[in-house]
């Protein structure tokens, strides 16, 4: 059987590339990008369904061309994804979780996004609904540039796209 496989050659990386890493790039994910350049990672994440009285929709809209999207985060290494969630929340709209229960998990082909910078990842997401405590101080994370409520009928779309019903519903 001789001559029945050839190993392909190996394809060229750019692992010279020099990455600008933001603070929201955990350190694992950081040190992937420097070995596999921009292929496909798959990240397991949360995001965070919080809606006011009037059960209008809490959304950031983050800086660069990403637009719209819900509060959310990659899970890093001994994070649970309860502790994830409570943190990516609070970086990015300053409020505190009070309470958090799981209404989904998406993902798949629908849930891969391309960065502006070429970086690809397919999420794996947690959707959480939860109850929050409201803080006036506002995001600490410098990408997050407006927080605004959306109900189902003005609501901008979205980087990934989650069914309305469980946005809304």
């Amino acid at each position: 059987m001789d001559g029945w496989w050839e190993p392909e050659p190996p394809v060229a990386q750019s692992a010279e590339r020099e990455y600008k890493f933001d603070m929201a790039t955990p350190l694992y994910i950081q040190n992937l990008r420097r070995k596999v350049s921009t292929d496909r990672l798959m990240v397991p994440s949360v995001a965070a369904v919080i809606r006011d009285s009037e059960g209008r929709l809490l959304l950031q809209r983050k800086a660069g061309s990403e637009g719209w999207s819900l509060p959310a985060g990659a899970i890093e290494f001994g994070e649970s994804p309860e502790d994830t969630l409570r943190r990516e929340v609070f970086e990015e709209t300053g409020f505190q979780v009070l309470s958090a229960s799981l209404t989904g998990a998406f993902g798949g082909h629908d849930f891969r996004y391309t960065y502006p910078n070429g970086d690809q990842v397919e999420y794996t997401v947690l959707l959480y609904r939860c109850d929050v405590q409201i803080s006036a101080a506002g995001p600490i994370d410098p990408e997050t540039v407006e927080l605004s409520y959306f109900d189902v009928t003005n609501a901008p779309p979205l980087a990934l796209p989650y069914p309305k019903s469980a946005l809304f519903g």
